[in-house]
């Protein structure tokens, strides 16, 4: 992550006083988001939460504060295989590229932790993952584990594209 430039000293006398300003901040990606927070950012989104335990959320990453994240996206790790789940990003932070830093945080993250599978359900996004290397494969390709968890048995209907992307 680089740094947010700041003006030299004396750049005031060159009309860069407002550089500053107009800087982006840079953005930082935060694990362990709180439970409250997820599951209030998912539920106003229209995505399932009923299932997020504490434990969940070890794996979950975001942008934003604690109290007012601006997006999360959570992996599901079972050994070589993992489910990319809950990417939300909120109304008012769309078109800035969270989600993707989020998914690419994630697929790394994953990668560093021997995944080679990285699996995911969407209802809405198909052509957003197709775009980053996902394609859609049939739900009876999903190994065991992915077919154990709840958002593959029951939360997500069973005309949500099933996708995967090898890492």
């Amino acid at each position: 992550m680089l740094p947010t430039p700041t003006a030299a000293k004396g750049s005031e006398a060159h009309g860069e006083s407002g550089l500053r300003d107009r800087m982006p901040e840079p953005l930082i990606i935060r694990e362990r988001p709180p439970q409250s927070s997820v599951v209030a950012l998912l539920e106003a989104e229209g995505l399932p939460a009923s299932d997020l335990t504490g434990s969940h959320l070890d794996h979950f990453f975001f942008t934003g504060t604690d109290g007012a994240p601006r997006a999360i996206v959570g992996l599901e790790l079972y050994g070589p295989d993992a489910l990319l789940r809950s990417l939300v990003v909120s109304s008012v932070a769309r078109s800035q590229g969270l989600g993707s830093a989020l998914v690419l945080h994630a697929e790394e993250y994953a990668a560093e932790h021997q995944v080679r599978s990285l699996y995911l359900l969407t209802t809405t996004a198909e052509s957003y993952f197709e775009h980053r290397g996902y394609r859609r494969i049939d739900r009876t390709e999903a190994p065991p584990s992915i077919q154990s968890t709840r958002e593959f048995a029951s939360l997500c209907p069973s005309s949500s594209a099933f996708m995967i992307k090898r890492l």
